[in-house]
């Protein structure tokens, strides 16, 4: 099959590259492995409850995602709601200024060589609780392992987040997936062809041609373009699981970029139990936090009423949770929750109807949950940017270099990054 652009992987990226370049005229045709569009952003429906499986926040006030939200007509809300901790066997409020750890603020300005976070603890030692509070939020809002991250990414993303209003968090009200659904549709509007369950194998490309060997459910085909848009995610680049013939600079760039891992699951229960158990801050819990536990990151969709409690746990610590079914994250957590509540195992366990998760580090369309920055590395995401022979050009979260890496913002940043440079090259 012949077109003049190729995308490969239907995620945000992907979608907005596909969406500007076909409202552009191109004739684009736009390649997902899986039988979705939306990627690392996948909703389920149960009953009343919308549950988010992968992306879940807006984060702040980034304006390439909000104005799509609003073109999409997009229903969405402000969480907010108490904020708790459970530490030394207590439940307590957690002041709202205690959110950002203070010495992140200090890596914006950080002059000098760049260390991993680790090493710049050594350096700067702090009281041995703000010290493992800090590697707490590190590894656990950036899914990276402390001892790997780039302290001046760390930095660039504190400034990036503030520019932004990043602590303020954000909810699509009938679910995440409502966007890229929207993407889809205007993308195939505008004459653009979306081709689902179809795992690119093989790119081969020259100057100016690129040719893709993919199986479209287990039918091998070709399809030929004179440009393709790579926006697979960093995981499966890393894994070699598209040969490229031949290898683009690009690929070498991204083997110096961190996959960063998390497992996330949503407990649905009969009732939202917690409102009724002290402290009264339980009543609009928004987030809970006890960095002891596992996870130690719980969180509910207040204002909106569910009665979902999501459990969440970032970078190296999430190995501890890795392979667990859903059946031994549900038990788990209910131990977890017994605790934290002060309550019996068995009270919560007949609470529950059902845990939902999804395994991205074992998913092999993600491999992974998002990217991170390695000490050392910061100037690789912008040499990903750099088109190979005006050919192929790399877009997705990982290749952003504002300090957004992670962020459903930084993908459709990247696509439309990629979409610009091949039109501006066309004219």
């Amino acid at each position: 099959m012949q077109s003049d652009i190729l995308i490969i992987g239907a995620g945000m990226s992907g979608l907005t590259a596909a969406r500007t370049l076909a409202e552009a005229g191109r004739n684009v045709t736009l390649l997902e492995a899986s039988s979705r569009v939306g990627g690392r952003i996948h909703t389920l429906r149960e009953a009343n409850e919308t549950i988010e499986l992968g992306a879940e926040f807006i984060h702040g006030r980034p304006p390439e995602l909000w104005s799509l939200i609003e073109e999409a007509n997009l229903e969405t809300y402000e969480l907010d709601g108490s904020m708790l901790t459970y530490e030394d066997g207590r439940l307590q409020s957690r002041d709202e200024e205690e959110e950002s750890t203070p010495i992140l603020d200090k890596l914006e300005s950080l002059p000098g060589p760049d260390l991993t976070f680790a090493e710049y603890l050594t350096h700067h030692p702090i009281p041995e609780d703000q010290k493992q509070a800090a590697i707490g939020y590190v590894e656990g809002f950036n899914a990276a392992d402390h001892r790997i991250i780039s302290t001046h990414a760390l930095g660039l993303q504190q400034a990036a987040e503030e520019a932004i209003e990043g602590d303020r968090l954000f909810r699509v009200k009938d679910g995440y997936d409502r966007l890229p659904q929207f993407l889809a549709q205007k993308f195939t509007d505008a004459g653009g062809t979306l081709a689902l369950n179809t795992l690119v194998e093989r790119i081969d490309w020259t100057p100016n041609h690129v040719r893709i060997q993919a199986q479209t459910n287990g039918r091998p085909i070709t399809h030929d373009a004179a440009k393709a848009v790579i926006t697979l995610p960093l995981g499966v680049l890393q894994q070699n699981s598209v040969a490229f013939s031949p290898t683009p600079d690009a690929l070498h760039e991204a083997n110096r970029i961190r996959m960063g891992n998390a497992r996330r699951f949503t407990l649905v229960f009969r009732e939202p139990f917690w409102k009724h158990l002290p402290p009264a801050g339980l009543r609009e819990l928004s987030f809970l936090l006890s960095f002891s536990s596992m996870p130690p990151v719980w969180w509910t969709p207040h204002p909106a009423s569910s009665n979902t409690l999501t459990g969440w746990v970032g970078g190296p610590r999430s190995e501890a949770l890795a392979n667990l079914t859903p059946s031994q994250l549900s038990e788990a957590a209910c131990k977890t929750l017994a605790q934290i509540f002060s309550l019996n195992p068995a009270d919560i366990r007949v609470q529950l109807l059902s845990c939902h998760t999804h395994d991205w580090q074992h998913d092999p369309f993600s491999l992974g949950a998002y990217s991170y920055i390695a000490a050392g590395a910061l100037d690789a995401c912008s040499k990903m940017t750099l088109p190979a022979g005006n050919t192929l050009y790399f877009a997705g979260e990982h290749t952003d270099t504002t300090g957004h890496w992670g962020t459903v913002h930084a993908a459709i940043r990247s696509g439309q990054r990629a979409a610009q440079q091949i039109l501006q090259q066309s004219t």
